[in-house]
């Protein structure tokens, strides 16, 4: 019991509470029935990252110890929009938006979850089913003064800004689904905190018992300080093509890769504590763990070739500091004898696309032309023959001027 228990609290920030989750575990032994164990994901947006795949990767733990998995797609309370976090109110999504998300969310989740071990459900089931005065009992039980103690709600309040009241329903409707699942365990990041307290209350007024609530901890984003997110650019998609996938992983910090292994990486927890030993004694280096680690998130998502590929391509690049002969062939036409190089980098680069970027990179020693590093941000080029551009760690191009 105590290896099962050490290896589903691997990463969790907070359980409520140990003891409840050993009680439960050996109930379900006992009765020989698996727990059902719920988290839910509003399909606000068509693709998942990393980020996400905390959660995903908790609930295969507790899949792989036997237990019963359910994956919840938010189809109606994405409509409303999780209040969590947010110093305005969230635009709705229409019901053609929310589907469509919730298509891809499927196609994605089953390349973690065993699709035959997993019940996925959508809450429009039962909340688009409630008649009005089941709403009214489920208002009844939380009061506007306990709304208010949640910190986006407070702030918004204090600041005078609006708060709807569609917003209060949302910790409700999110518990009510586990009384509709009958949950026994849910997870969610730390900031469903309050949430997930909402669904034990909930519970109890329904006659169930409690679920045990477990949180997993925002993964941050490659930058190492914001939590992973598409708005702030810092994301690891899932459905990105390998090599920029390999590539994004492999440009974390090493600190920072120790905590991608813990909470992403299906290697054992034993097998954790030794590449943590083995970095920080210097045994090893970080470089190698991480590509082990890069590999590790391709394959699983695309599969062993394209990681092999990705690793290969990786070196070749960057370890062996070849320029790609598969290189991205940009023709420029421009009627100067010469050209800003931040304007040649702003205008074809995604990655640092404002010549206030491009001069930063510059700055710092991120570009090179023909082989050689560039740090002169009023560098010009000469608006003839062919160039060698590399901008930043994971981008070449070949620039012709014509």
């Amino acid at each position: 019991m105590d290896d099962v228990v050490k290896r589903l609290l691997r990463g969790v920030v907070e359980v409520i509470s140990e003891e409840e989750l050993r009680e439960r575990l050996e109930e379900a032994r006992k009765e020989g029935r698996p727990l059902r164990v719920k988290a839910g994901f509003d399909p606000t947006a068509p693709d998942l990252h990393l980020g996400h795949t905390v959660l995903i990767q908790k609930l295969k733990h507790f899949q792989d110890e036997g237990h019963q998995v359910i994956f919840l797609i938010g189809d109606f309370t994405g409509m409303i929009g999780d209040p969590t976090g947010k110093t305005e109110t969230r635009p709705p999504l229409s019901r053609e938006e929310v589907l469509k998300n919730a298509e891809t969310y499927r196609e994605q989740i089953f390349k973690i979850l065993d699709p035959e071990k997993t019940e996925v459900r959508f809450n429009s089931e039962w909340l688009s089913a409630l008649k009005p005065e089941e709403f009214i009992r489920i208002a009844a039980q939380m009061t506007v003064a306990r709304m208010l103690e949640r910190d986006d709600f407070h702030n918004r309040f204090t600041s005078e800004k609006p708060i709807y009241i569609h917003e209060f329903l949302y910790p409700l409707l999110q518990g009510y689904d586990s009384v509709a699942l009958r949950a026994d365990v849910e997870l969610g990041g730390t900031d469903q905190k309050f949430n997930l307290l909402v669904g034990r209350d909930l519970q109890r007024y329904y006659g169930q018992k409690p679920q045990i609530i477990m949180t997993t901890p925002l993964l941050e984003g490659t930058d190492g300080v914001q939590k992973m997110s598409k708005s702030l650019g810092n994301y690891i998609g899932i459905s990105e093509p390998p090599e920029v996938m390999f590539g994004k992983v492999m440009s974390i910090s090493d600190e920072l890769m120790l905590r991608y292994y813990e909470l992403l990486s299906d290697i054992s927890l034993e097998e954790l504590e030794k590449v943590k030993e083995n970095v920080r004694s210097g045994k090893v280096n970080p470089r190698d763990v991480k590509m082990d680690l890069a590999e590790e998130l391709v394959r699983r998502f695309h599969g062993v070739e394209d990681a092999k590929r990705a690793r290969e391509d990786f070196v070749r690049k960057f370890s062996e500091k070849k320029f790609p002969d598969d290189a991205p062939v940009v023709e420029l036409s421009v009627n100067e004898e010469k050209v800003w190089l931040a304007r040649v980098i702003s205008e074809i680069s995604p990655s640092f696309n404002s010549t206030s970027k491009a001069r930063r990179l510059l700055q710092q020693g991120g570009v090179e032309v023909n082989g050689e590093k560039v740090k002169d941000v009023n560098k010009h080029i000469e608006t003839k023959g062919e160039y060698k551009l590399r901008v930043g760690k994971k981008e070449f191009y070949r620039i012709i001027f014509s």
